[in-house]
């Protein structure tokens, strides 16, 4: 595969590799300003100092084929449950049904520190659970879950002060919780940004990070949202990351005739 230059222009060596990856994937090129909006995110990125914070990580929109848009962009490749091709649009991504479909990211809820962590997604419509985790000690505590229209949910910890923020689509949102004190996480949603107060950090949950799905002790949750990223990880800039992801969704749209 050639990748198309621009005059003076050299792409990415980590974008390549995934341009790459998904292009095997759809059996055919992407078109040239996909490739590039996904280079200018990456090198974007990397320039924000954010990019070796994400661990796990997959552009649900660009590709070709629901086959390319599950190459991993960081970090292992997600798993699908009941999705099918019906269900991506390559320019707003995957949309779940409510009852039965999710992506398991293979990444484990405990893969990143507690003080140490962010989740995030980039909605497209429809209402319920971006991200959310497979355990917990009950249905309302003690997990990681990130619920969009509005803002709210979790991130490792028992209980927290609810969000005020609305979201409408397309919108990024996402929970970060860095070291500097114990008892807060930042929620940003719409553009927006707030504090988030936990009465404590006693994370109970387990198992692996889903998609489109929350599911505790007792309680099983689908939703019917449309993502068209996500990303999960170490602390880092959530202002700087939904730039970054705004900006990409943005131009892979304007490049898809």
């Amino acid at each position: 595969m050639t990748l198309v230059w621009r005059p003076g222009f050299q792409f990415d060596a980590d974008a390549s590799t995934y341009i790459e990856a998904v292009e095997a994937a759809d059996t055919q090129a992407l078109e040239t300003g996909v490739r590039y909006a996904i280079n200018d995110f990456v090198i974007g990125c990397k320039q924000d100092g954010i990019w070796s914070a994400i661990k796990a990580s997959c552009i649900l929109a660009g590709a070709r084929t629901l086959d390319g848009a599950l190459v991993p962009l960081v970090g292992a490749a997600p798993t699908k449950h009941n999705f099918v091709t019906g269900d991506y649009n390559r320019e707003t991504g995957l949309v779940g049904n409510g009852s039965n479909k999710a992506l398991n990211t293979n990444r484990s809820v405990t893969a990143d520190p507690i003080l140490n962590c962010h989740i995030s997604a980039f909605y497209g419509g429809g209402t319920g659970i971006a991200l959310g985790s497979t355990g917990g000690n009950s249905s309302a505590t003690g997990a990681t879950v990130l619920v969009i229209s509005p803002l709210g949910g979790r991130l490792r910890n028992d209980t927290y002060t609810p969000s005020s923020i609305s979201v409408s689509a397309p919108s990024f949102c996402g929970f970060n919780r860095g070291a500097t004190n114990n008892l807060t996480f930042e929620a940003r949603g719409g553009g927006q940004s707030q504090t988030l107060t936990a009465t404590s950090n006693n994370f109970a949950g387990s198992g692996n990070l889903y998609t489109h799905r929350f599911s505790g002790a007792g309680f099983n949750a689908f939703s019917s949202a449309r993502l068209s990223f996500y990303s999960i990880g170490e602390s880092l800039d959530l202002a700087a990351l939904d730039g970054r992801v705004t900006d990409l969704i943005a131009a892979i749209g304007a490049a898809i005739p």
